[in-house]
């Protein structure tokens, strides 16, 4: 998953949290991430606030951790989900919250980000899958060790490109009809749009090149858009690179410039977060 939440370690801030919801009734456990046991999850845990304003806590199985909270079961399972897809706004709050105790989780040890509203009946349940999925876990925590993600995206925005380089008419010509003033206007725009969609992939195919040798692995997100898309223009290409923490200066610098000479090109690099677009365990067959 590459998300670009901006929130402070403890959580988001409190009008963008869910409401606290009150204790009757039955309580599933939420799990946020999953750490390796006796690290320092255990003792950050308890000064966290989970969804609906609920303590943290950890339970520990096979050698891990995982940072859990309860919640209800009304608002949290399958069916109580599918109806939070109908209120946006509350379903960005849990998004805050869930990304927001990932990212604090992660300023004290490496954790494996688990998707949103991946829920259990219960702590046994959290205990039986961290018993099952051990070996897997204990693997990726391993490959993620001293890693972090960084997100770059390249957008396209062919108004600026025609803002950037208004046509000239020809020297000595006569003043064209209205009418045709306005084709010749329309065919003008469709080739900055099309010259600036190809320059935007021309950039976008540059940044692996530059990013490789700094970079463990890459993964390649569908383009974002709507209210997902940050900032003006088109998002063409939204990747997601998993770099060694002491080398994000260095990435970055990389990439520097990178489409700024670029009429209508934006390159945005965000980051650095838990490795959200890293975190599933390998399939049989390994890594890719």
């Amino acid at each position: 998953m590459n998300t670009d939440v901006q929130a402070a370690a403890a959580g988001s801030a409190p009008q963008d949290r869910p409401t606290a919801q009150p204790e009757s009734g039955p309580r599933i456990s939420y799990v946020y991430a999953i750490s390796r046991a006796a690290t320092a999850l255990d003792a950050a845990a308890p000064g966290l606030t989970g969804l609906g304003g609920g303590p943290l806590r950890t339970v520990t199985a096979g050698g891990l951790a995982a940072l859990v909270s309860s919640v209800p079961a009304d608002t949290y399972s399958a069916e109580g989900m599918k109806s939070q897809l109908e209120d946006l706004a509350g379903l960005e709050a849990i998004a805050r919250t869930h990304h927001a105790l990932v990212e604090a989780a992660y300023t004290s040890t490496t954790v494996l980000p688990m998707r949103l509203a991946t829920v259990y009946l219960d702590d046994c349940r959290v205990t039986a899958m961290l018993q099952e999925r051990a070996a897997g876990f204990a693997e990726l925590l391993d490959w993620l060790e001293g890693h972090v993600e960084l997100g770059v995206k390249v957008y396209s925005d062919p108004r600026e490109a025609a803002a950037a380089e208004p046509p000239a008419p020809a020297p000595g010509a006569e003043p064209d009809s209205p009418g045709r003033a306005y084709l010749q206007k329309r065919r003008a725009q469709r080739r900055t749009h099309r010259d600036a969609y190809r320059a935007a992939g021309a950039v976008a195919a540059g940044v692996p090149e530059r990013a490789s040798a700094l970079a463990r692995a890459r993964v390649v997100h569908r383009p974002q858009q709507g209210e997902l898309a940050s900032g003006a223009g088109e998002n063409i290409a939204n990747e997601a690179y998993l770099v060694p923490a002491d080398r994000v200066r260095e990435f970055r610098q990389a990439l520097a410039g990178l489409g700024d000479d670029v009429p209508g090109v934006r390159v945005e690099i965000t980051g650095p977060w838990a490795p959200y677009s890293f975190a599933t365990p390998t399939e049989a067959g390994g890594r890719t």
